[in-house]
């Protein structure tokens, strides 16, 4: 790997904590865009032609339901009983998505799931400034849109266009994981701490600016800026403030989060229940959704090694690695494994780098046609994840 962290081009830029805008970054977000809009108007074409309400797929469906009713009336307001008698609360989720929604709710006169939307998809587009950023910080601007293209069309993807917190969750990783590359360790541990808010997977980013801040104080034989400390500490306590607030409303400080979680079938077993779910994927019933996902999953950890051998800046593959971990370790919803892994946006950079080499001169038509058919498959894949599977999302 090569350093973990680069610092700033001079201390004064350092210190003003700019948002820089790198060469190419409004053309990315165009190729973003115009994925994601392809998606949107998919959904709601399916919505009309089954005779749904008009953006059912987008607010109404799957996690997004728990997020909007907390958001409209707080949190110990909803359960659900599962077959098994196993009672789901709404502690499972994290705060920072409704709340932002209850906020924007406040001052604009929108309802509950249109402000959703609106949250979602403006963290959409500030997750893929963010890893445009680093994509170009560390490889420059043909990478950099490669990264932004190959985010844009993942299968699992479609979550970008609804009312979910993946957009809001990557867009706080990405922006961290930059400011650490840039030295930036307040501004770094800040944001890991509003990702801790966002998901429960939020303390990847925490490890990964531990981790980093650790190797540069290494670096520096044992030196460590007032900053950096600020970075470390201000790193997990969203996290692990949430689930402390979990457990003390369950009764149970330390295990409180962790039975909230397992009646959602989340627990952390070390790959035993994913494993023994894919023994019995023949008799589950879909033969779309679990192949896709085993398949995404296990190109998630190729990819990962590849990242380890290339290089990479060692938050990135902390992050990665954790976030990877997290999904391959805890059992769940098989089905939902790639939604969580959208985050772990740096699993992309080994294969923008290979598109790029393949494209030195550009892309010939017939690639322009394979790319342009991927896409259409992506698009068609998550209007059925969103409006048709019966797995969840």
């Amino acid at each position: 790997m090569s350093s973990a962290l680069r610092s700033p081009d001079s201390p004064r830029d350092a210190g003003r904590g700019r948002v820089e805008v790198p060469p190419g970054a409004l053309r990315a977000l165009g190729v973003f865009a115009v994925v994601r809009l392809a998606s949107l108007v998919l959904l709601v074409i399916v919505d009309a032609v089954a005779g749904r309400p008009f953006g059912k797929s987008l607010v109404h469906a799957w996690d997004s339901v728990w997020y909007l009713h907390i958001a409209e009336h707080g949190y110990g307001t909803q359960l659900r009983i599962t077959s098994t008698g196993a009672v789901q609360t709404d502690w499972a989720f994290f705060p920072l998505y409704p709340g932002l929604v209850r906020a924007l709710r406040g001052l604009l006169p929108v309802s509950t799931g249109a402000a959703g939307l609106l949250i979602a998809w403006a963290s959409a587009a500030l997750a893929v400034h963010g890893i445009y950023t680093v994509g170009h910080h560390l490889h420059g601007r043909r990478v950099a849109t490669a990264l932004v293209a190959l985010w844009a069309v993942l299968p699992q993807s479609v979550v970008l266009t609804l009312a979910y917190t993946e957009p809001l969750f990557t867009a706080c990783a990405a922006w961290s994981l930059y400011a650490v590359l840039r030295g930036r360790w307040p501004a770094a541990g800040a944001l890991a701490m509003l990702a801790g808010l966002t998901r429960p997977t939020g303390i990847a980013v925490a490890v990964a600016v531990a981790v980093a801040a650790g190797h540069e104080v290494v670096r520096q034989r044992g030196r460590a800026s007032p900053g950096l400390l600020a970075g470390v500490v201000l790193g997990p306590l969203g996290w692990a403030g949430y689930v402390l607030w979990v457990g003390r409303q369950t009764g149970d400080l330390v295990r409180g989060y962790l039975q909230v979680q397992s009646a959602w079938n989340s627990r952390l077993d070390l790959t035993v229940g994913p494993l023994r779910f894919l023994a019995s994927m023949p008799l589950q019933g879909s033969w779309v959704t679990y192949p896709v996902a085993l398949v995404l999953v296990l190109a998630a950890v190729v990819s990962f090694c590849v990242l380890c051998l290339d290089r990479t800046p060692l938050p990135l593959v902390v992050f990665a690695g954790v976030l990877l971990l997290l999904v391959v370790a805890v059992s769940g919803p098989f089905s939902s494994k790639p939604r969580f892994l959208l985050p772990a946006f740096p699993l992309l950079i080994p294969p923008a780098r290979a598109l790029v080499r393949v494209w030195r001169t550009g892309p010939s038509p017939r690639a322009r046609l394979v790319c342009g058919g991927l896409t259409a498959l992506s698009v068609l894949y998550g209007a059925y994840l969103a409006s048709l599977a019966s797995q969840p999302l």
